[in-house]
């Protein structure tokens, strides 16, 4: 992201100018819950847990990734389930809505992502909320849940939106016209 720089000048000339950065540094947090049509061990679930190694090592090693919660002692945390038994979740950091909007839909998650109905219910309510964190900011489970609770319940805003609806950092609706504004409003 891109910001406007103030720089500052000393009255002694032979100091050395510094710009100051007077926007603060955000992250992009991002939710989303995926209903399983089947148990994990379900063998009509293997071509999905088969994916999730390929899929989570791509995330991890892709631009602009931050972070993604794991399970302690696992390396993913489809065994949590604070959504519900059978509601697996998956929740990242993300530098910019750009890297994750290319992680989704232009990386090898996207062929995961078209089969999605073959292993998760379709939702009829929003699964999927971004919100801006401050760098350094890993939002908890309980954080993240009430941010999707407030998109279903009040809509797209600045705490609590999607790529189809979405704000800057500022909380300006983005525009319609943007690359991401027709994206796809769903990870799983």
């Amino acid at each position: 992201m891109t910001s406007p720089r103030a720089s500052t000048r000393s009255a002694d000339p032979s100091a050395v100018e510094v710009e100051v950065d007077p926007t603060p540094r955000v992250h992009l947090a991002e939710l989303n819950v995926a209903t399983l049509r089947h148990p994990l061990d379900d063998p009509r679930m293997q071509d999905f847990v088969d994916l999730l190694d390929p899929v989570n090592t791509a995330a991890d090693q892709a631009p602009g990734f931050v972070w993604r919660l794991v399970e302690e002692g696992q390396p993913d945390a489809t065994g949590m389930r604070p959504a519900g038994d059978d509601v697996i979740v998956n929740l990242s950091v993300w530098e910019t809505m750009g890297a994750l909007w290319d992680f989704a839909y232009r990386s090898g998650h996207l062929d995961a992502m078209r089969r999605r109905r073959e292993w998760f219910e379709r939702h009829v309510e929003a699964h999927l909320v971004m919100w801006w964190i401050p760098a350094g900011h890993l939002p908890t489970v309980a954080e993240a849940l009430e941010r999707l609770a407030d998109l279903r319940d009040n809509g797209p805003s600045p705490r609590a939106f999607t790529f189809a609806s979405s704000f800057t950092p500022a909380g300006t609706p983005t525009p319609t016209g943007s690359a991401h504004a027709h994206a796809q409003p769903d990870l799983f």
